[in-house]
């Protein structure tokens, strides 16, 4: 069974840095671009970041500069690494997998979310 699964949300002081995961079950990212998405407290889901398996990477320009997208080198987890957060960054982060290895593709698996909060 194909799931995606996020973790390494939290509370966190603006200014802080958090580290998120996504780890695939079922299968591995080879084949597929990972993009990363929030929705904040009555707000639109937002897509912030993607990589593909070939490595290339996006970043949106509300995060780019603080936020990094990386993967193992197995192609099963995918991390984001944000830094610098401030309250607006606060809301569920969600993976998602797209088949066809492009960012720009339907996303076809999701995860559950985390909850990032960043308040002092």
């Amino acid at each position: 069974q194909v799931q995606l699964v996020e973790s390494g949300g939290g509370l966190v002081q603006p200014g802080g840095s958090l580290r998120l995961s996504c780890a695939a079950s079922g299968f591995t990212f080879v084949g597929y671009a990972i993009g990363w998405f929030r929705q904040a407290p009555g707000k639109n889901r937002e897509h912030i970041a993607c990589i593909n398996s070939h490595g290339a990477t996006f970043l949106s320009t509300p995060v780019s500069g603080r936020f990094t997208i990386s993967g193992n080198n197995a192609k099963t987890t995918i991390f984001l690494q944000m830094n610098s957060l401030t309250p607006s960054d606060t809301g569920v982060y969600f993976c998602a997998a797209a088949r066809g290895d492009y960012c720009e593709n339907d996303y076809n698996y999701w995860g559950r979310g985390t909850q990032v909060t960043v308040s002092s």
